[in-house]
Parts: C-alpha cells; sequence; structure tokens
C-alpha cells in the first residue's frame, strides 16, 4: 500500500527526451526530398571534374593491367625473395576497407544501434567497392589471366587444386561468400528506396528501371514483416563474416613459417585493423559528401563523433597488438624472429615505414580523446587520412619487410615497385571513388527508409513533447550541450495532422486501366503512423479480416494490429543454412578422401578439422542465397503493377503516406459500406479500387 504521506508529494518531472539522430524540421517529406533529389537533380559543378580525375587513374591502372597481361608477371617489381609485394598489399588493404559496412549495418543492427541509419548506406556500398578493388590483385597475381577458369576447384583442370586443406582455399570461399552476402544485404536494404525512386519518378526510363529494381514493392505491412524478418536473418549472417573473413586473410600469413608472420596473433589483429581502417574510409567518404550535399541535418555530428569513438578503440587494439608482436618475438628466445622485429624497428631498410605506421595508427588516433577532435569535421577528415596511410603501411611491412629478411642472409634483398606497380595500385583507387561518385550519382546514398524508422514523430506510442521542455531546462537553461545543439538546429517536427490534398479529384470508384469492372478492395489515406495504426485495429474490431496497411517505413505494432503471425521465413534461411553444410562436407569428404586423396601433415585423409571453414563460409552462402529468394517468394514479388497504383494519392505510400486497405474478398467487404466505414476512422481520399 501506498503510505499517505505519498499523495503529498510533487510529481517527479519527465525525464528529458533523447537527442534525436536527425536535427531540425525534419519531415518525412523533407527526408525523402533532401535524400533523393541528389539522385534526381543535376550535380554540383564539381562532380564532373571529381569524376574526370577518378576516372583518369582508373584509365591508368587499365593501362598498367593490360600492360602486364600482354607481357606478364616480371613487370612487377615482384622478386626473389619478395614475392609478394604491392599486389598482396593492396590486396589486404581492400579487404580490410570492406568490413566496416558490414560491421555498421549487421553487428549494430543485432545491437539496435539506431545511429547507424544514416551511414550504414554509404558503409555497405564501400564494402561492395572495396572488395572489388581487392579481387583484382589475385586475379593478376596467376599470370596467365586468360587461363583464370583453372583456379574453379571443380573439375580441377590440371589438378592445381592439390590441397583443398590449405589456407588459400580458405581464403577464396571466405572473400568469395562475404562479397556475395553483402551485395545481398546491401540489395535488399536498397529495395524500399528503389520503389521510393520509382514513385517519384518523372520519366518512363526512371520508373521503369527504378521499378523493375525494386521488384514492385509497396511497402505493404504483410510484406514489411518478411523484409524485418529477412534483414535481420542477413544481418545475422553477416555477424560472423566480419571475424571470419579477415581471420581467414591472415591465415595465410600465420600458417606459414615465415618470422614475422607465424605467430597466433594475427587473426584478432587483422580483424581490429581491418574494423579500424575501414571506419577511416567511410568518414574519408562521409564528410566530404555531407558538405556537399548540405546532409548535416541527416549525418549529424553524433554520427562523426561515434564512429571516431570506434577509430580510438580499435586504433587503441592494434597499438596493443604491435606492442605484443614485439613482446612475443623477444619472448619467444626465436633469434628469427627477434632479428626480424629489430629489423623492422631499428636497422632495417624499411625502418622508415614502420615509423610512419605506428605514427598514424597509434599516435594520431590518440587526438579523439578531446571532444573538439571528433565533432570538427575538417580535422576529422584529415586524421582518418593518415590512418588509412598507416593501415596501407602496416600492410606494407607486414609482406615486404618480413619476406626481405628471412633466415638466410645470402636471400636478403630489397624490393623496389615498378612504374606499373604504381600505376595499378593508383589505378585501384581511381577506380574506387569512380563507383563511389557513380553511387552517389544514381542510388540513395542514405538509406530513407531506416532514417524516417528512427523520426521522433515515427513511434506510434510517442507521447508529443513540447518544444520548450525540449530545448530547455525548469530554470531556461540548456540541460547539456547536445540540447544547445539542438536549439540551434530546431527542435524536432511533430507529424502533419492532416492528410495532404490530392493533386486530382479521388472519384469513389477508381478505375484500373484494362480492369474487368471487379472491385478490388477500398483505400484509405491517414495522417501519420498513429492514426493509421489506430485505424487498423478499429478495421480488425469491426470484424474485417483482409485488412493491410502500407507505410514508407516499418510500423512497429502494425502487424499485430492487422492480425497477421510472425513470418515463416526464418525457416527458409535454416533449411539453406543445412544445404549449404551439406554441400561443403560433401565436396571437402569427396575431394580429399577419394578424388584427390592428399596426406597433408601426416593427417587422414578424412581429417575433418581443417574443412571447417569451408563448412561455414558454404552454410552462410547457401543461408543467404535462401534468405534472398524466400522474402521475394513470400512478398509475392516481383510485382510490377498493382491495382492501388491507379488511385491518385497511393505513390504516396513510399515516400510520406499511410493507407489502410480491405479487399473485396473479405466476406464483410461492401463496396459504399467498406468506404464510408474507412472515412468514419478519419481516412481521406476514400475511393473503391477497380482489380
Amino acid at each position: 500500500m501506498t503510505a499517505p504521506h505519498d499523495a503529498h508529494r510533487p510529481p517527479l518531472p519527465d525525464p528529458l527526451p533523447r537527442i534525436p539522430l536527425v536535427w531540425g524540421p525534419a519531415t518525412y517529406e523533407s527526408v525523402t526530398d533532401q535524400i533523393s533529389e541528389v539522385t534526381e537533380k543535376a550535380q554540383p559543378w564539381w562532380w564532373w571534374p571529381a569524376f574526370l580525375v577518378t576516372a583518369a587513374l582508373l584509365a591508368g591502372g587499365v593501362v598498367a593491367a593490360t600492360y602486364l597481361i600482354s607481357t606478364g608477371v616480371g613487370v612487377w617489381g615482384s622478386n626473389n625473395p619478395v614475392n609478394w609485394a604491392f599486389d598482396i598489399t593492396n590486396f589486404v588493404f581492400w579487404i580490410g576497407i570492406g568490413h566496416a559496412g558490414t560491421l555498421i549495418s549487421a553487428i549494430l543492427f543485432l545491437f539496435r544501434q539506431r545511429w547507424r541509419t544514416s551511414i550504414n548506406r554509404f558503409a555497405e556500398a564501400m564494402t561492395i567497392f572495396a572488395v572489388i578493388c581487392a579481387l583484382i590483385y589475385p586475379t593478376m597475381h596467376v599470370g596467365r589471366v586468360w587461363y583464370i577458369w583453372f583456379s574453379i576447384p571443380l573439375p580441377n583442370a590440371n589438378h592445381i587444386w592439390q590441397n583443398f586443406r590449405s589456407a588459400l582455399i580458405w581464403d577464396f570461399f571466405a572473400i568469395s561468400t562475404y562479397f556475395t552476402v553483402s551485395l545481398i544485404f546491401w540489395y535488399v536494404g536498397l529495395i524500399p528506396d528503389l520503389a521510393t525512386l520509382r514513385d517519384r519518378a518523372t520519366s518512363r526510363a526512371r520508373q521503369r528501371v527504378f521499378g523493375v529494381l525494386s521488384l514492385g514493392w509497396r511497402g505493404s505491412a504483410r510484406n514489411w514483416r518478411h523484409y524485418e524478418v529477412a534483414y535481420l536473418m542477413l544481418a545475422g549472417l553477416s555477424t560472423p563474416l566480419v571475424l571470419s573473413v579477415h581471420s581467414v586473410v591472415s591465415f595465410d600469413f600465420a600458417t606459414s613459417l615465415i618470422p614475422g608472420w607465424h605467430t597466433t596473433i594475427f587473426p584478432p589483429y587483422f580483424v581490429a585493423g581491418a574494423i579500424f581502417g575501414g571506419f577511416a574510409m567511410v568518414l574519408q567518404c562521409m564528410i566530404p559528401a555531407r558538405a556537399a550535399y548540405k546532409l548535416d541535418h541527416v549525418v549529424t555530428i553524433k554520427h562523426i563523433d561515434v564512429m571516431c569513438k570506434f577509430i580510438l578503440a580499435t586504433g587503441t587494439l592494434v597499438g596493443y597488438a604491435y606492442c605484443m608482436e614485439l613482446f612475443t618475438a623477444w619472448f619467444s628466445g626465436n633469434p628469427y624472429e627477434w632479428q626480424t622485429f629489430q629489423d623492422r624497428a631499428f636497422s632495417g631498410d624499411y625502418a622508415w615505414a614502420y615509423w610512419v605506421m605506428m605514427t598514424c595508427n597509434l599516435v594520431v588516433p590518440q587526438v579523439f580523446w578531446f571532444r573538439w577532435c571528433r565533432q570538427t569535421p575538417w580535422f576529422v577528415l584529415l586524421v582518418v587520412t593518415l590512418v588509412n596511410v598507416g593501415m596501407w603501411y602496416e600492410r606494407f611491412v607486414i609482406i615486404v619487410q618480413s619476406l626481405h629478411h628471412d633466415f638466410l642472409p645470402g636471400s636478403w634483398g630489397r624490393y623496389y615497385p615498378s612504374w606499373v606497380d604504381w600505376m595499378q595500385m593508383v589505378g585501384d583507387f581511381g577506380l574506387f571513388f569512380t563507383l563511389t561518385l557513380l553511387f552517389i550519382r544514381f542510388l540513395p546514398m542514405v538509406s530513407m527508409a531506416e532514417v524516417k524508422g528512427v523520426l521522433p514523430m515515427s513511434d506510434p506510442h510517442r507521447r508529443p513533447v513540447p518544444p520548450d521542455r525540449y530545448l530547455k531546462g525548469e530554470d531556461g537553461e540548456y540541460p547539456t550541450a547536445d540540447h544547445a545543439l539542438a536549439a540551434a538546429y530546431g527542435p524536432p517536427a511533430e507529424p502533419r495532422a492532416e492528410v495532404p490534398p490530392s493533386p486530382e479529384p479521388v472519384p469513389a470508384f477508381v478505375s484500373t486501366p484494362g480492369g474487368d469492372g471487379k472491385p478490388w478492395g477500398a483505400v484509405a489515406e491517414f495522417a501519420n503512423g498513429s492514426q493509421l495504426l489506430a485505424a487498423a485495429r478499429a478495421a480488425v474490431a469491426a470484424g474485417y479480416r483482409h485488412v493491410d496497411a502500407w507505410t514508407p517505413f516499418y510500423v512497429h505494432g502494425m502487424r499485430e494490429a492487422i492480425g497477421r503471425t510472425r513470418s515463416r521465413l526464418p525457416l527458409f534461411t535454416l533449411a539453406g543454412g543445412l544445404t549449404g553444410l551439406a554441400v561443403a562436407a560433401a565436396f571437402q569428404f569427396y575431394l580429399m578422401a577419394y578424388y584427390y586423396p592428399t596426406i597433408v601433415g601426416g593427417k587422414e585423409y578424412r581429417s575433418w578439422e581443417a574443412f571447417v571453414p569451408v563448412f561455414f563460409e558454404l552454410t552462410v552462402l547457401l543461408a543467404g542465397f535462401f534468405t534472398l529468394f524466400a522474402l521475394v517468394g513470400l512478398c509475392g514479388l516481383p510485382r510490377l503493377f498493382h491495382p492501388l497504383d491507379s488511385h491518385p494519392t497511393f505513390r504516396r505510400s513510399t515516400q510520406a503516406g499511410f493507407f489502410l486497405t480491405v479487399e473485396a474478398a473479405d466476406p464483410k467487404f461492401d463496396a459504399d459500406g467498406t468506404r464510408a466505414f474507412l472515412e468514419s476512422l478519419g481516412g481521406k481520399h476514400a475511393a473503391v479500387v477497380e482489380a
């Protein structure tokens, strides 16, 4: 029981609401317009000069690659003992750059870090482009590119795959799986935004292109329930790939006996370094794009600040790994290891590269302990540029410096990069930034659907907060510096109170081109997600069963409101994973125990422990494919035309509109009565749509 004196206590003040992730008077319309117009309008004056510069760099790389293919890999500066040089250095560098995309999209999504929504699309695209850049080097490294089909494991042409337990085949499956699953994850996230661009398109060509790419997505609640689960499944599948891919890449080094490579610290060291460099590259691309397209209300200082904290944390881990390498080499008592690290840090030909690496990767990021350094974009851009320089030199030191001094002094030698090495490296950067500029030009660089989902107005259960309460405390002062920043941008906008008028009159019965005169169902538009959720519950309570809601983002609680159960999509993901595991087991055991039996390290033919990386990669790969196909099938896609497309205002459903429909298949459906019922719930532009 409550004590009598409790009734006389003054009520506790309401806690200050969270600072929104998107500043200013942001509405669904403003977010859609600001992001979509980047792809719809002519690019700024600087875009074409920047594109021509990056394309020129790319052309130089193409010239170098053409000369290499026509002449041979001897035009590289690689030699004995430095058989791996710029080619593998750049390969490992680009693979590392691609890690931040999956981390931001997948792992932070699983941990419900909503700040990722403004930057995940850019990071995902960067992952795809970085892996494309990385794959160029193994392709060239084989020498005779026209025989690249020999590298396909089956039918094992000329028996070049002698050891299917090798770390190189783990690398092959890990990187191909990572690229494929990341591409699927990126495309699935793009589908709602592609539908938005389709419905905003003013030309027939753009409508057709984005209509095909979006698979006819229209944002019904029945489809959103499958979509959210598919995105969750893909995030869960992608998360272990972040750890596995660069761990497997590190095995290419750690399983050898070369001093400087033969260490167990490489897997976590490589993963931390990949995330470190990947976040730096995201900021290096995002900060100029944010300034050029005036996206500071969407990609805020908070996003930059949090990513700088990630760089600080992972940079500290990388610095710890550097120190641990030195300690291990000294403590092991191995003269070859200790000589390698003495040569690396003090007396060697490449000691200067080692100290560039240490300065850029360990010392420079420590400035992010200070808030000003994290929240000043131009300074952050300078720091992350140095970080990327340091991460490239890290790979150079690990590969070139470890190889040029191995066990025998008689085999020591220096590496001198040729002009082909330099042009290919510069051309790879040209390829990366050319793809980035094209991505910005033709696709939305920020996820509109996800940003709308984190706006304060998007919570259907949200209690409106007065602007003065949001901005200032009871004493008239800003409680925190963040609230002062909020005052500069303005308070968050409240949802619109009314449905905007239709550009053309909406008749009671909307005819469909080529229709048969029979009604498909009734539709009405509502002002916001809260009203739509209440209307959906009222319709189900009134006895309607074929009810659906159409929204520009996933509205929490809508699936239960329209009476739908959970999606069956995880069963398909599980089936895909089991299929992949079975295929991998059959593949590995058939090859190593029957087709090409080889004893490796005294192990039995059926020794399965070394098969685990391939088991894992194929399990994830087929689970990703099954998830994508299940999403398309369960959502009834592709569907390039829908009767609701004839409704004059329905195109707003992918942008800022909220619609409720009752299908004619419902036993309680009556054309006039159902339309009147939707109007009684507060719906506007109510009409019956022809099938």
